[in-house]
């Protein structure tokens, strides 16, 4: 990941001083320690950290068309860059081999009408001195993210996280996923539009080759890189496909299609958890079946409790279940970084697109089913999407998620929803049964776990116990004060967020953060499901009665 800071639409007879531009955009240093880049003109600053993956030699931002007018400053990775720049209309003289280059070139051809045709991750600003005319962008998941706010003066600020903009905000806002603002008209605008959003159009046949097919392809264009990578293994479903798959593809190059050997063509792979926790037995067994590299790491209790303050500083949220699985994760990115690993796979995403969440059980019918998925990957760049960012990111490590592929997408959600419901007591069966032949049946069968309770029971249970002795009972009855907005309904939320509140007190900050009661991660619509439910709002899965095999 790199980290992207603007200043836009300024009086060229106020400059903002270079030094505070300077302190601003090393709060998010963080994010991209390869190397940092500034440009300045009277009406637009842009500065950039870069985490060098591709063109590590000529790559560095902001990057200029040719006669220096359009100025870009880019988080994220373009996968399909090379097809776009094949379908060029107008001759363009690129001066890098960085994949984000191409929204230069898209842009000079045809302004701001390119988005929904980048397949990656991105957040950008694009400056263009010419026109006095300014893009924002960010990509249709929100897996990379980006803020803007305001400060006393009325100057826009972009930032890749909020830590950049609170020292002089008076107002902050997350940017939305799937949206462009084009300051020729004015407000974010969506561009991302799909027909599967609404339940009728998900009506494809449930075809597991066709599925397959489609993970694959966006698995392996996910592999761009002229760095060392890996893949996070928690021994689950999801990550266990996307690290078997990586394998097939692991040995060749594919920025030249697969007819080299890749440059580090060992597969490596990556584990966390507590001293004889689920996922840490799960994740060997499947690295020895598909034969990578495999790295366990250990964490203890404690080592989780001293990360907490840093793993909210660095997520900038307060949600619960994002904290509990984070710091696992953040622990685990140290580790991954001292190897010198850039950029990971990941399996975020499939309990999304798949309704793998054990409250999905409780589903009544195919359409509330797929309107819960729409739900989901509408707020995951709040929850998950944030969380394997900004818990990577913390120690320079890009991460990549395959299942939330623009084109895989418009595959998987198509699918018709009966054929995703849980049968015959087992979530996702459409997705182990397009795997069958990658896992071993212990792990493709394996039940749903979510990764806070993965890396060990007695995770989740040390954190409430740590909450009940840090937080008053008092405290706790006089929330609705302290914190009118979104108050938090048990100790462990007060906990995180007076955490929070020391790091970000502007009022704003915590309105960038979802609330509203959640049990396995559901969205607080999914509880009208079943009066079940309700009755105990945990985003734990041994919150799931009767479906978990270990619940509460």
């Amino acid at each position: 990941m790199c980290s992207v800071l603007a200043i836009l639409g300024l009086d060229p007879s106020e400059p903002i001083p270079r030094e505070r531009v300077l302190a601003l955009s090393r709060l998010q240093r963080h994010r991209g320690p390869d190397w940092s880049g500034v440009y300045a003109d009277g009406r637009a600053v842009l500065a950039h950290n870069r985490l060098a993956i591709v063109d590590v030699e000529n790559g560095a931002q902001p990057l200029r068309s040719p006669d220096g007018a359009h100025v870009l400053a880019v988080n994220g990775e373009i996968y399909n860059h090379r097809e776009l720049e094949a379908a060029l209309t107008l001759p363009y003289d690129f001066q890098t081999r960085s994949d984000c280059e191409v929204i230069l070139a898209l842009y000079a051809q045809e302004g701001s009408a390119f988005l929904d045709r980048l397949n990656g991750i991105f957040a950008f600003v694009l400056h263009d001195a010419d026109e006095d005319r300014f893009i924002v962008a960010r990509d249709h998941m929100g897996i990379v993210p980006l803020y803007t706010g305001h400060d006393d003066d009325g100057r826009f600020y972009v930032a890749s996280e909020m830590k950049a903009l609170i020292p002089v905000c008076r107002t902050v806002s997350e940017f939305p996923p799937g949206h462009v603002l084009d300051s020729a008209n004015g407000t974010p605008q969506p561009y991302y539009k799909r027909p599967w959003r609404h339940h009728t159009a998900a009506t494809a046949d449930p075809d597991p080759t066709s599925l397959r097919e489609a993970l694959e392809a966006a698995v392996h264009r996910q592999l761009m890189s002229d760095v060392p990578y890996g893949v996070l293994l928690s021994g689950g479903l999801d990550s266990s496909i996307i690290a078997a798959v990586a394998q097939r593809y692991a040995r060749h190059r594919i920025e030249d299609d697969d007819r080299t050997e890749a440059w580090w063509p060992r597969l490596h792979s990556f584990c966390i958890g507590l001293e004889g926790s689920p996922d840490l037995a799960a994740a060997r067994l499947v690295a020895d079946h598909i034969g990578t590299v495999h790295h366990q790491f250990h964490f203890t209790i404690q080592e989780g409790l001293d990360a907490l303050s840093d793993v909210i500083h660095h997520l900038e949220t307060f949600d619960v279940t994002t904290v509990r699985a984070a710091t696992p994760m953040y622990l685990m990115a140290r580790r991954i970084r001292t190897l010198g690993v850039k950029m990971v796979l990941s399996g975020e995403g499939a309990d999304e697109v798949f309704g793998g969440y054990l409250y999905f059980h409780r589903a009544p019918d195919p359409r509330a089913f797929h309107e819960e998925t729409v739900r989901k990957l509408d707020r995951l760049h709040q929850f998950d999407c944030l969380r394997a960012n900004k818990a990577t990111a913390a120690w320079g490590v890009e991460a990549r998620v395959p299942f939330l592929d623009k084109e895989f997408l418009d595959v998987a959600m198509s699918i018709d929803p009966a054929a995703k419901m849980p049968a015959g007591g087992i979530e996702k069966r459409i997705l182990r049964e397009a795997f069958a032949d990658y896992l071993p049946d212990t792990v493709l069968w394996r039940q749903k776990e979510q990764f806070s309770d993965g890396v060990g029971y007695g995770w989740i249970d040390a954190l409430r116990d740590h909450a009940a002795a840090s937080v008053t009972d008092r405290q706790m009855a006089n929330a609705r004060f302290r914190f009118p907005h979104n108050p938090p309904a048990d100790k462990e939320a007060y906990l995180y967020r007076r955490i929070f509140e020391s790091h970000f007190p502007l009022p704003d900050a915590a309105r960038c953060v979802p609330g509203g009661p959640s049990v396995a991660c559901s969205t607080p619509e999914a509880l009208a499901w079943d009066a079940e439910l309700s009755k105990t709002v945990d985003p734990s899965g041994r919150a799931v009665a009767g479906v978990h095999r270990a619940a509460y």
